[in-house]
């Protein structure tokens, strides 16, 4: 009893030395340039002699760098346990978690597709028992980019010499009459979906079937993967696209992406062509 008593207190200053080398850390990464002692000091809040101690510490695991007495910068262990953790991460692991809560909250097939080529594979799902669209029916599915949410997310990511090369290989073949098979009616989606941060398949795909779609990013700000829900054009509703597009951020931070103001979007449904159903509330997960 008296060991469990005392094993509190014996964790309180551990967890205090911790607290304040993470402050440390993070006054270190706002520096573009080697820091002073006084400098950490003033920016921690930390007595001169207590930072002190604590950057030896960190100097000895590698995790700071000491150039000269007094002057420090983050260390190369930071590179590695990075590059580590990096390595670990899988879009798909940290995706289906919040596919999963997307689905419970809309009910509907939640997609996960990467580019591959000029098309697009769908790598993961979250979908109920009742599913019918053939669209994305198989995981390992294929789509060419311009009759897909996703597929357009891409293109719309892409550099104009890009989608010219694409439209140029591919052709833009029709799927159904709602197929966006002309340059000019692609490259202003494609502006469109610039603009408000997501994008839609009115039935291009596969007649009765509609999707919307967002972009997940990595931390190096590239593009790495899309998010999308798809369901029949009657239960179809242009409301998805807040809580789509917000779960592709989730996912996005998840994969180290930290998001800026930019291409917020518009907070607005699809096209006029959209259904309009009540959205259930939307609970991201945890």
């Amino acid at each position: 009893m008296a060991m469990t008593q005392t094993e509190p207190k014996r964790g309180k200053p551990s967890i205090q030395v911790i607290e304040r080398m993470m402050h440390l850390l993070d006054a270190l990464s706002r520096q573009t340039t080697p820091a002073s002692l006084k400098l950490l000091a003033g920016e921690t809040g930390l007595h001169p002699s207590t930072a002190h101690r604590i950057l030896g510490v960190m100097v000895e695991s590698r995790l700071v760098e000491r150039l000269e007495p007094g002057l420090y910068r983050l260390g190369i262990r930071l590179v590695q346990l990075g590059s580590l953790v990096k390595s670990r991460l899988s879009v798909r692991q940290e995706a289906l978690p919040h596919m999963q809560a997307l689905h419970q909250a809309l009910g509907e097939t939640v997609n996960l597709s990467l580019r591959r080529g000029d098309e697009v594979v769908y790598i993961e799902r979250a979908s109920g028992a009742n599913t019918m669209m053939r669209v994305v029916q198989i995981i390992g599915a294929r789509a060419p980019l311009h009759i897909t949410a996703v597929g357009k997310i891409f293109l719309a990511a892409a550099t104009p010499a890009e989608v010219d090369a694409y439209i140029a290989r591919s052709g833009l073949p029709r799927y159904t009459d709602r197929t966006l098979g002309d340059a000019g009616s692609l490259e202003r989606e494609l502006a469109l979906i610039r603009a408000r941060g997501y994008a839609c398949d009115h039935e291009e795909a596969e007649r009765g079937v509609c999707c919307v779609g967002a972009g997940i990013y990595n931390d190096e700000h590239q593009l790495a993967a899309g998010l999308s829900v798809s369901a029949p054009a009657e239960r179809f509703s242009a409301d998805w696209a807040e809580p789509v597009r917000r779960t592709a951020g989730l996912i996005s931070r998840a994969l180290g992406h930290e998001p800026d103001d930019h291409n917020q979007g518009q907070r607005a449904g699809c096209s006029a062509h959209d259904r309009t159903a009540p959205m259930p509330p939307f609970e991201p997960a945890p």
